[in-house]
């Protein structure tokens, strides 16, 4: 897989599910010109990490906003299972969910497990430019940390050089 660190964020247009009850939308890469972007890739609706994830993301969505930054949730579900999974088992959240039905915007992201059909759980923060500047990716029994996306993307927009455990407020190098 090549690289994504560093260079342009490959576009994507998405349906979505609006998580705050809202029904139906689109979602394209162009909509989050000029704001960071935490976007993250998600297996599968209706699993035991994911809703854990989502609804950690959603309760920390005021401090990402606060940074200048949106999220999106993508998995390889249709929007009309995202939409059943928020009435159902999630409630209210605070950013959409993403449908890459096509599983393009998955293979886009180098997360696309082909044999399943899924995406494993690969995180990116996309700068105002469009430029990736942070990729993860766990296996699919691993939450990711609200608390460390929230450091690399604070650590980001320093543009400066973090050391090792930096946090908001210690020095740069």
């Amino acid at each position: 897989m090549e690289r994504l660190v560093g260079k342009p964020a490959p576009l994507f247009k998405m349906k979505t599910a609006l998580g705050n009850g809202e029904g139906f939308g689109e979602v394209s890469l162009e909509d989050y010109k000029g704001k960071w972007l935490v976007m993250f890739f998600y297996p599968l609706d209706f699993t035991f990490v994911c809703p854990t994830e989502i609804t950690g993301y959603s309760d920390r969505y005021e401090e990402f906003k606060a940074e200048g930054a949106e999220i999106l949730a993508v998995s390889t579900d249709s929007e009309h299972s995202h939409k059943a999974w928020i009435n159902r088992d999630l409630g209210k959240i605070k950013f959409p969910l993403a449908s890459d039905f096509t599983k393009k915007v998955s293979k886009d992201y180098g997360v696309l497990v082909e044999e399943e059909g899924v995406a494993l759980r690969g995180l990116f923060i996309i700068d105002p430019e469009g430029i990736v500047r942070y990729s993860v990716i766990h296996d699919l029994n691993i939450g990711r940390s609200v608390d460390e996306t929230l450091r690399v993307l604070k650590a980001l927009k320093t543009g400066g050089l973090c050391p090792v455990n930096w946090k908001p407020g210690d020095e740069l190098l």
